[in-house]
C-alpha cells in the first residue's frame, strides 16, 4: 500500500516561535492610552535595543535586507532604526484600532481607487505585505463609513490577532476571515458580493511550495501564488496597499491598482495571475525603496544563493 504524500514543507518564517505576550501587550496598551503617544514612545527605544541585542536571527535578516535596499553595508544605527520603526508601527496600532486618527498626519495616495471600488459595490482584494502598517487602512473607515473591510489570514494567526485586537479595544468588531477552513472561500465570496474590501498580506505563505521566484531587491525571492489565484477565480480587482511610517506621527498610505480579473477568460487566468504577482513584487520593491526601514520580514526572505556578502 503506497504511503500518502508528505505534506508540503512549511515556510521558514512559520517555524519560528512568536515573541509575544498578552500580558505585556495589555501593559503597553494601558501606558499608551493613559500616558499618551509621546510618553509611550520612550519605551520603544528599550524594545528596539532589546531586539537588536538579543535576537541574532532577526539582526542577520535586518542586515541582509538593509544591505540590499540601501545599496551599502548597513551601520549599527541603521539596524537600530529598522527595529525601532517596527516597534513604532506595532505601538501605533493601539491608537489606530481605537480610531485615534487625530494623532497622525496621514498622506493618502491613490484614494480615488478606493472611491471607485466603493461606488461600484463589487468588492476587491487589498494586497499588502509585511511593510509598514496595514492597520493604517482603518483611516479610510472614517471617510467611507459604508465601505466594509475584512482581513483574510491563516487560522492560527487569526486567533492570535483577534485576541490581540480584543485586548487593545474590546468594543471594536474585528472582521477576520481565517484561511484553511471549508467555508473560508464562501465567506470571502459573500463579503465581496456585499461590496467588502478583503485585505491580505500577500508576501508570505505557510506552504513553502506554490510560490513563484521573482527578482526582488537585487536577488530572487519566492512569492505565493495563492492570493492572486483566489482573486482571479473570484474575478475581482486587486489593489496594492502600503501604510509607510515616515517619521514622527506621519504615515504615507499608498494604493495602486495592479490587476482586475473581472473579465479575464479562464484560459488566460494563469498568465494574468503571474503578471499580477510580478506587478505586486515591483510595487513592494518600490515602496521599500521609498521607506526602507518599514520592511518587517525578519527572516531569510531571499534564496540562499542570492545572499550578499555583508561585512
Amino acid at each position: 500500500m503506497p504511503l500518502p504524500p508528505a505534506p508540503p514543507p512549511r515556510a521558514e518564517w512559520a517555524t519560528r516561535p512568536e515573541r509575544s505576550s498578552m500580558f505585556w501587550l495589555r501593559v503597553m496598551t494601558w501606558i499608551s492610552l493613559r500616558l499618551g503617544r509621546p510618553a509611550a514612545r520612550l519605551v520603544l527605544h528599550l524594545i528596539a535595543a532589546y531586539f537588536l541585542a538579543f535576537s541574532p536571527a532577526a539582526r542577520r535578516a535586518s542586515r541582509n535586507y538593509l544591505a540590499r535596499v540601501l545599496d551599502r553595508p548597513p551601520r549599527l544605527g541603521d539596524l537600530y532604526r529598522h527595529f525601532h520603526t517596527f516597534a513604532t508601527t506595532i505601538h501605533d496600532r493601539v491608537y489606530l484600532i481605537n480610531d485615534r486618527f487625530d494623532l497622525f498626519d496621514l498622506e493618502i495616495v491613490g484614494e480615488h481607487i478606493i472611491q471607485d471600488i466603493g461606488a461600484h459595490g463589487r468588492g476587491a482584494f487589498l494586497m499588502g505585505g509585511h511593510l509598514g502598517s496595514f492597520e493604517a487602512v482603518r483611516a479610510l473607515g472614517r471617510r467611507y463609513p459604508r465601505l466594509d473591510f475584512a482581513t483574510l489570514m491563516y487560522e492560527d494567526n487569526a486567533r492570535k490577532i483577534n485576541a490581540m485586537l480584543s485586548a487593545i479595544n474590546p468594543r471594536v468588531q474585528h472582521n477576520l476571515i481565517p484561511l484553511g477552513r471549508l467555508d473560508s472561500m464562501l465567506k470571502v465570496r459573500e463579503g465581496l458580493d456585499a461590496g467588502m474590501v478583503v485585505g491580505i498580506l500577500a508576501d508570505r505563505s505557510l506552504d513553502a511550495g506554490a510560490c513563484v521566484e521573482l527578482p526582488f531587491l537585487g536577488g530572487t525571492a519566492a512569492f505565493p501564488l495563492g492570493p492572486f489565484r483566489m482573486a482571479a477565480m473570484l474575478r475581482r480587482p486587486v489593489v496594492f496597499m502600503a501604510g509607510l511610517h515616515t517619521g514622527g506621527n506621519r504615515y504615507h498610505i499608498h494604493f495602486e491598482l495592479i490587476a482586475d480579473f473581472s473579465d479575464t477568460p479562464a484560459g488566460g487566468r494563469d498568465a494574468a495571475v503571474r503578471a499580477a504577482l510580478a506587478r505586486y513584487s515591483a510595487c513592494l520593491e518600490a515602496q521599500c525603496r521609498r521607506a526602507p526601514y518599514n520592511w518587517f520580514n525578519f527572516f531569510d526572505f531571499w534564496q540562499p544563493r542570492d545572499t550578499p556578502a555583508i561585512p
